[in-house]
């Protein structure tokens, strides 16, 4: 049984694991990321030297616009330094008998989801990741969408309100579920405006301040979602980020879809209604995602 390393690059932290072929969890820990190229690429090597002789290949999630075939992140996101940086040849130089693949966040999300998750099985649908901005991934006949940039599933730069200046009409303003979170805390004078668990409590509660941004922000997703759907025509979407643990999101996101269609009757009538689910992988999506996208390229997976 092959192992594998998987590390999932973030903003705050450099998450690690090992996974065997079957998708078997083993190991996992994590370490702040670096915010300097030098040390960052110092870390890395230290990692994968660490596991060396336990694996057969790394696997790479990281945040950007990702060239999966080459190896080469661009712009890197909220790690910015991470431009131009080709992981594969950096890896491949230092330890030249692994095999090496890297994938975008947001697509490593939804592969997760296809591989062993809310997708598997599902020949077209989506993973559509709430976090600080929206990531995503699109998943045509079973295979991941990658366009022809390597920026499919960049629902983030989506626009959806015109009357907005600058950043703000973008769905990755909009859709936020930080920025959601931080609205809802700020409304409630609760101390701590990133407390997610204190803002659910009180929308459990059906706190009508909370309720009412809460309301809001699951429409604007829906809005999202029936946008996507206009285009691709999926049967289901999985809503994926920390907050999706909370299953009232994704109850109040149907709630809101099936609202809009009320309003809409035209669209009721002519487009089928997707599913609307939990993700499965929460946390260690990006893991499980950036292998399967490595076992995919090394033709390991028989469909």
């Amino acid at each position: 049984m092959r192992n594998y390393l998987s590390i999932d690059i973030g903003g705050t932290n450099l998450k690690y694991g090992l996974i065997d072929h079957s998708g078997n969890l083993l190991f996992k820990d994590q370490i702040a990321t670096p915010t300097e190229k030098r040390v960052f690429i110092g870390e890395l090597k230290k990692i994968i030297a660490t596991y060396k002789q336990e694996i057969y290949g790394v696997a790479i999630s990281v945040p950007g616009k990702v060239d999966s075939k080459r190896g080469i992140v661009y712009y890197g996101g909220s790690l910015p330094f991470l431009n131009k940086l080709n992981f594969k040849e950096l890896i491949q130089t230092e330890f030249g008998e692994l095999v090496v693949a890297i994938e975008n966040d947001g697509k490593a999300g939804a592969l997760a989801e296809l591989w062993l998750g809310t997708l598997k099985n599902k020949k077209n649908s989506a993973a559509i990741i709430l976090g600080t901005g929206v990531g995503g991934g699109i998943i045509i006949n079973n295979q991941l969408l990658q366009g022809s940039h390597f920026q499919s599933g960049e629902l983030s730069f989506m626009v959806n309100n015109y009357q907005l200046k600058g950043y703000d009409k973008m769905v990755g303003m909009s859709c936020s579920s930080v920025k959601m979170i931080e609205q809802i805390a700020a409304a409630l004078n609760l101390p701590d405006k990133k407390d997610g668990l204190a803002v659910f409590e009180q929308l459990n509660l059906k706190n009508k301040l909370a309720w009412d941004i809460f309301r809001r922000y699951c429409r604007r997703v829906a809005y999202l979602i029936l946008n996507v759907q206009s285009v691709v025509d999926l049967s289901i979407y999985a809503i994926g980020g920390g907050i999706s643990a909370q299953s009232l999101l994704v109850e109040t996101i149907n709630q809101q879809y099936d609202e809009i269609l009320l309003e809409l009757p035209l669209i009721k009538k002519t487009l089928t209604r997707p599913e609307i689910r939990m993700a499965r992988f929460e946390n260690n999506a990006n893991l499980y995602g950036a292998l399967y996208s490595l076992l995919q390229q090394e033709d390991y997976i028989n469909d």
